[in-house]
């Protein structure tokens, strides 16, 4: 029995979701790389289409990361000339993101990619379990999960 599959750590929801979530994160990566993106990538360019010239808070509170981690994964996109930002009109404080020309066509590249990808994955799953799994990890990064404000005697 391997190290992952001993009990102690598969009962660790945090440890299975990261490691779940590196095996899948490397076969999108790696169906991605044809394209020169990553799936971070990927998923930033493509939440930025279906957001229309959303702000920057709206795109990390959309996927759940804190700006700076947003501003580190846009750079490269930025200096590759695939998205651009701007001042909102109404309020010049706040920085607004959208596609160029040349970041829509590198979405449709990696959309047909990706779609390769997904049809895999729902192929060795099945395409309702996959469907399944995405709204119980949709339900998991939708909890308001807290700690406790005293942590328990041991």
């Amino acid at each position: 029995m391997t190290d992952a599959q001993q009990p102690g750590f598969s009962r660790c929801n945090n440890a299975t979701l990261r490691r779940a979530a590196r095996s899948l994160g490397r076969f999108y990566d790696d169906a991605l790389a044809p394209s020169g993106l990553k799936g971070t990538q990927f998923g930033l360019l493509f939440q930025i289409h279906v957001s229309n010239e959303p702000a920057m808070s709206t795109v990390a509170d959309a996927l759940i990361m804190d700006l700076s981690a947003l501003g580190h994964t846009l750079k490269p996109l930025i200096r590759d000339g695939y998205v651009e930002t701007f001042a909102d009109t109404n309020d010049r404080r706040v920085k607004r993101l959208r596609l160029t020309r040349q970041g829509q066509a590198k979405l449709d590249e990696a959309l047909k990619l990706w779609s390769v990808a997904q049809r895999q994955f729902e192929d060795k799953v099945g395409a309702e379990q996959a469907a399944k799994l995405r709204a119980a990890l949709d339900a998991v990064a939708d909890l308001d999960l807290e700690l406790p404000t005293a942590a328990p005697s041991l």
